[in-house]
């Protein structure tokens, strides 16, 4: 599969870095931006299969720019790619469809696998993200079942529906089921927070 993407953040040398790490390994850098505007209109321009966006830009947060992905249909699926000292920050990425986070200062290879994974559609939780969210939830979800289980658990890694309905001898429709009642007990909104919940208490593993 080829994958697109466009790269937000305010400061040129890590974008110029990005871009050539990214080019070597088959990933097709369709544009860069130092702030959060340009990197909405690049993404709006070039239609990527994936944005990677510090959090903290001038103009729009990079939250602000997943919103109008959002708002707008835009198809490009979104990784926060900063520092994880806000868990508030954290929770409200979550909530509006971030569909991976990845801390500055772990392996550029492990962007390279966060992009690979989302571009698939699947969801991409660096560690440390998981650690500094902030959770309400202990002691106040329903207890998830064994099947629920493993389906969060292959969501963490990054499988499809089709996939994990291969893996686990069920049906597609089947998995989103679970995934679905899975999310209700966490009070989760999206696949990507009730990964990241079951992560937080270990649940998963």
């Amino acid at each position: 599969m080829s994958i697109t993407c466009v790269i937000a953040d305010d400061h040129p040398p890590v974008l110029q870095f990005l871009s050539r790490y990214l080019s070597s390994n088959e990933i097709t850098v369709t544009a860069s931006a130092r702030d959060g505007a340009e990197a909405l209109q690049k993404i709006e321009q070039t239609r990527p299969t994936v944005a990677v966006l510090d959090s903290q830009m001038p103009h729009l947060s990079g939250i602000d720019v997943l919103k109008e992905i959002g708002a707008r249909g835009l198809p490009t699926r979104v990784i926060l790619y900063t520092g994880f000292g806000d868990g508030a920050l954290l929770s409200d990425a979550l909530d509006v469809g971030v569909a991976g986070m990845l801390d500055k200062d772990a392996p550029v290879d492990d962007l390279v696998r966060a992009i690979q994974v989302v571009a698939a559609g699947g969801t991409y939780l660096d560690p440390t993200a998981v650690a500094a969210l902030i959770s309400n939830r202990r002691g106040q979800a329903r207890p998830l079942t064994q099947r629920e289980r493993e389906v969060l658990r292959l969501l963490a890694d990054g499988m499809s529906n089709e996939k994990m309905g291969a893996e686990l001898f069920i049906s597609p429709q089947t998995v989103r089921t679970h995934v679905q009642k899975a999310m209700e007990k966490l009070g989760a909104q999206t696949r990507v927070q009730a990964v990241a919940i079951a992560l937080r208490e270990s649940l998963i593993s």
